[in-house]
C-alpha cells in the first residue's frame, strides 16, 4: 500500500511545482479527470493531483508530530507511574483515568474553535498531541508493572544498577516493539483526529491537507454537482493510508505480543 502511495506521490512532486499548483487560480475550475489534469480540478482552480500529493505529505506530518509527542510523554508518564509507584503512581493514574472519561473529539473541537483564527499546521499537531498522551500512558505503563517483577530485573538490581541504568538498558529494549507498534497507533490517531477537524471546518483553511479537500468538497456539494473526481482522490488516498497504517501496525503488533505469532 505505502509502495503504491510512494510511488504516486513522487511522480506528482517531480511533476508539479507544489507551491503553485496545489492552491488556487493554479488551472481551470471544475475541470473533469484528463491527460492534462489527470485527477481534475476543483472549483478552486487547483490541480487535484498536486493537491494530494501535498496534502498526503501534510497530513502524514500532522500525524507523525501528534504520535510521536504523544507517545514521548506517555511514554515517560508511564513509566515514572509503573516504576516509582507509590504516590506518583496514584497521581497519574487518577489524571489519566479522569481525563478518558472526557470526550476528546469534543474537547479537541473546543480547542480547535477557540484558536482557528491562528491555526497551522503545527498549531493543529499540538492541538492533537495535547490528548494523544493518555491512552499511551495507560498502555505503557501496564507494559512496565508486567516487566518490573521480572527476574531479570531483580538481577539487575542486584549487580548494583541504579534506576537510570534499569530503565534505558533493561526495560527499553524489552518494550521498543511495543513501542513501534503503539506509534503506528498513536501517527493513525492522529491523522484520524485532523481529519475529522477539518472535515469539520477548523483546519488550516489555506493548506491542502486531506482533511482540508473533505472540507472543501462538502462546501462547495461538490458530490451534488456530479463532481465526483474532487471526492474521489482524497478519499482514496485516506482509506490507502489506514490500510497502510493497520496493516504495518498489526505486524509489529504481533512482534511484540508473542501470544500473537502465527504458528509456522
Amino acid at each position: 500500500m505505502f509502495a503504491i502511495l510512494f510511488v504516486f506521490c513522487a511522480i506528482g512532486y517531480f511533476r508539479y511545482d507544489l507551491a503553485k499548483a496545489a492552491y488556487p487560480l493554479a488551472a481551470p475550475a471544475n475541470k473533469p479527470p484528463s491527460w492534462q489534469y489527470p485527477l481534475g480540478t476543483d472549483s478552486q482552480g487547483r490541480e487535484l493531483y498536486a493537491v494530494i500529493v501535498a496534502g498526503t505529505f501534510l497530513t502524514l506530518r500532522i500525524g507523525v508530530t501528534a504520535g510521536l509527542i504523544g507517545l514521548a510523554t506517555g511514554t515517560v508518564l508511564g513509566f515514572i507511574a509503573a516504576y516509582f509507584r507509590g504516590w506518583v503512581d496514584v497521581i497519574i493514574k487518577s489524571l489519566v483515568d479522569i481525563l478518558l472519561t472526557i470526550p476528546g473529539l469534543m474537547v479537541l473541537i473546543i480547542i480547535a474553535s477557540a484558536t482557528k483564527q491562528a491555526m497551522s499546521i503545527t498549531l493543529l499537531a499540538l492541538i492533537i498531541a495535547s490528548l494523544a498522551w493518555m491512552g499511551p500512558t495507560r498502555s505503557i505503563r501496564a507494559q512496565v508493572l508486567s516487566l518490573r517483577e521480572r527476574p531479570f530485573l531483580q538481577a539487575a538490581r542486584l549487580s548494583g544498577m541504579n534506576s537510570i541504568e534499569i530503565i534505558f538498558l533493561e526495560l527499553m529494549p524489552n518494550l521498543l516493539p511495543y513501542l513501534a507498534a503503539s506509534l503506528v497507533g498513536s501517527v493513525t490517531g492522529g491523522i484520524f483526529a485532523s481529519i475529522g477537524l477539518e472535515a469539520f471546518g477548523l483546519g488550516a483553511m489555506r493548506e491542502p491537507t486531506l482533511g482540508m479537500t473533505i472540507y472543501w468538497v462538502i462546501y462547495y456539494s461538490a458530490l451534488l454537482k456530479g463532481m465526483w473526481w474532487w471526492a474521489l482522490a482524497p478519499v482514496s488516498v485516506i482509506i490507502i493510508i489506514f490500510v497502510g497504517l493497520f496493516s504495518l501496525g498489526a505486524g509489529l503488533d504481533e512482534l511484540a505480543n508473542p501470544r500473537t505469532r502465527r504458528v509456522l
